[in-house]
């Protein structure tokens, strides 16, 4: 027997406006603030335009989140961009959208906080990666089969003790650390670093580190009152993670020499072992390593919710939309989990970045739109919430969205290829498995 309104069996506990917060902050806090600073100083070696970069990820994802609440309070049910396009444009837009999520959009970024954590162990301890990453995809994906209650609480200890290191760590950045000969202020020589091509290269690592801020979207059938405590949990979330990313990267380029970090994936080790010597900068590392933790339990919360919401809308996937005991999308979970242990097996972090940020991006650009689209075809319907500063927020973020995109295909076209043929493949399966829907009702625009 199950809840009509959430689809989740009689009796299972939904989560409240912490635990929908928790998963946003979990989400977007990752390999991204952990693992993107030393590619961007290795171009962009100074101060200022590195801080301006945080500062405008910040400002493109609270626009972005302000947006995505504006939908999500008109159609408060889980699915993130699957539900929200499928109700905007159309179903086929719906499924493309949901197909990247369940094949790339989430376990590419949980193999990339997976090989990461793996990194910064391996450099500790000497070992393979793989033998931390995959245990600890495997654990997590455990722990995500068992009671809602009990992965709420896991995904709230673990997503505030990494926001504590975070502070901690920013902390003894600026008390401990010696000050490097770097400034914020503008310089000489910023503007032309700022209009190059470098920064907006950086920029799709920003935005990366951002990914996430529209995390909550994903289960709303589990959270209490969606359509008030999801837009919430969006834009609170995301300004808290706004605040601590640039809190930090400030705290690393004041405590750390550039040169020592360009160019390396666990610049959080280098900067802990530049303020805490290396020792202390080991038991840092670890600490990080463990606060990695809640990015991909955050992320195997919310991904499998998609798979599920395809499965509950296909009849050819109806298979991925069941639910075990717990209210859990369990097969979506361990489809999942596989996908994730092929890529954490043969994919470099850098490699995962660059092969989904452009499809992300893409996605979440069309959810946008598509609320431009609603205000002008559809006045008419209840809006719950809506998007503070329009149209001034939306266009914000689809003018940083192209530009980035833009760069990105030039100089990356070999992984954005790779991604148009994902796309391309969900094209194929539409059309032959996904054309029989459970529930064939037009989208409501």
């Amino acid at each position: 027997m199950t809840d009509s309104n959430s689809n989740l069996p009689k009796g299972v506990a939904k989560v409240g406006l912490a635990t929908a917060i928790a998963i946003v902050v979990a989400n977007m806090i990752g390999t991204g603030v952990f693992g993107s600073l030393g590619f961007q100083v290795a171009g962009i070696p100074s101060g200022f335009p590195i801080m301006l970069l945080w500062l405008i990820g910040g400002l493109v994802s609270f626009c972005g989140a302000v947006c995505y609440a504006e939908l999500a309070s008109m159609y408060p049910k889980s699915g993130g961009e699957y539900h929200l396009l499928t109700k905007a444009w159309s179903p086929f837009i719906g499924f493309l959208a949901g197909w990247l999520s369940v094949t790339v959009g989430f376990a590419a970024p949980v193999a990339a906080n997976a090989a990461l954590l793996g990194g910064y162990m391996g450099e500790i301890t000497g070992k393979a990666p793989y033998l931390f990453s995959i245990p600890v995809v495997l654990m997590v994906a455990l722990i995500h089969l068992g009671k809602l209650s009990n992965i709420g609480l896991f995904q709230s200890g673990f997503t505030y003790a990494k926001v504590a290191l975070i502070v901690v760590l920013g902390l003894l950045g600026f008390t401990m650390g010696t000050a490097q000969p770097i400034s914020f202020l503008p310089a000489p020589g910023d503007a032309d670093l700022i209009l190059s091509g470098g920064f907006a290269i950086s920029l799709v690592y920003v935005l990366y580190a951002y990914t996430g801020w529209n995390a909550a979207t994903y289960m709303m059938d589990e959270v209490k009152s969606p359509e008030k405590t999801v837009p919430l949990a969006l834009l609170i979330g995301t300004l808290i993670v706004t605040v601590l990313y640039v809190f930090i990267n400030a705290s690393f380029l004041y405590s750390t020499p550039i040169a020592e970090m360009a160019g390396k994936p666990e610049v959080g080790l280098v900067a802990a072992e530049s303020i805490l010597g290396p020792k202390g900068g080991m038991i840092m590392g670890i600490l990080i390593s463990f606060g990695l933790i809640s990015t991909v339990s955050s992320m195997t919360w919310a991904g499998p919710r998609v798979t599920a919401a395809i499965g509950r809308d296909y009849r050819h996937f109806s298979i991925l939309g069941r639910k075990n005991k717990n209210g859990v999308p369990a097969l979506a979970v361990i489809l999942q989990t596989v996908i994730v242990l092929v890529l954490v097996y043969s994919a470099t972090f850098k490699q995962l970045i660059n092969y989904v940020q452009a499809l992300l991006t893409i996605s979440s650009l069309m959810v946008v739109i598509g609320m431009f689209y609603l205000r002008l075809r559809r006045p008419d319907l209840a809006r719950p919430y809506k998007a503070w500063g329009f149209p001034v927020t939306p266009l914000i973020f689809a003018g940083v969205s192209l530009y980035v995109l833009w760069f990105q295909i030039q100089e990356m076209p070999r992984e954005f290829l790779f991604g148009l043929g994902t796309l391309a493949l969900g094209v194929v399966i539409y059309f032959t498995l996904a054309r029989e829907r459970v529930h064939p009702e037009a989208p409501e625009n």
